[in-house]
């Protein structure tokens, strides 16, 4: 069903795809937008079990995006550096495609988890009563829960050539 990969000599392992996206920062969420026109979004996210989690406002084009189409990519880029002398960039990165469900209910144990997991890698420092609060407000927002059905990684071929990378 997914493409292998046609750059052989730029694929990583697995375990580095995975790497890649417990690493990140941020990622691209690419979804079918209005009127068959791609729809590309800048997203922060967190990854555990298989599964990447996102935050939303409880309207927008995200949203519409995936109620009516649930298939999706997620792309994380680990590292850029480029090489001008080279005439190219020293990258990794990771793509994983999958389904998206909205979780809305605040009965269901997966939106807080969700939060929880975002909270824990980009609030790590606030305080417990500031956390608190912040997820207390489970019913202002939407939680995206993507399944990963397939993981590429990929990464420069100069890096996967000299063992820098596997």
């Amino acid at each position: 069903m997914f493409r292998e990969m046609r750059r052989k000599n730029c694929v990583v392992s697995e375990a580095t795809a995975l790497e890649i996206l417990r690493g990140g920062e941020f990622g691209v969420l690419a979804l079918s937008g209005d009127d068959g026109y791609p729809y590309t979004v800048p997203i922060n996210y967190a990854f555990a079990d298989g599964k990447i989690y996102f935050h939303s406002a409880k309207v927008g084009h995200k949203l519409d995006a995936i109620r009516r189409n649930d298939k999706a990519s997620f792309c994380v880029v680990d590292r850029h550096d480029v090489v001008a002398e080279e005439f190219t960039t020293y990258f990794t990165s990771a793509i994983a495609f999958g389904r998206i469900r909205l979780v809305e209910d605040n009965d269901d144990p997966e939106k807080l988890r969700g939060l929880e997991l975002l909270a824990d890698k980009y609030s790590s420092t606030a305080s417990p009563e500031r956390r608190k609060a912040e997820l207390a407000r489970l019913s202002a927002v939407v939680v995206p829960v993507m399944t990963i059905e397939h993981l590429t990684g990929k990464a420069a071929r100069e890096l996967v050539r000299d063992g820098k990378i596997s």
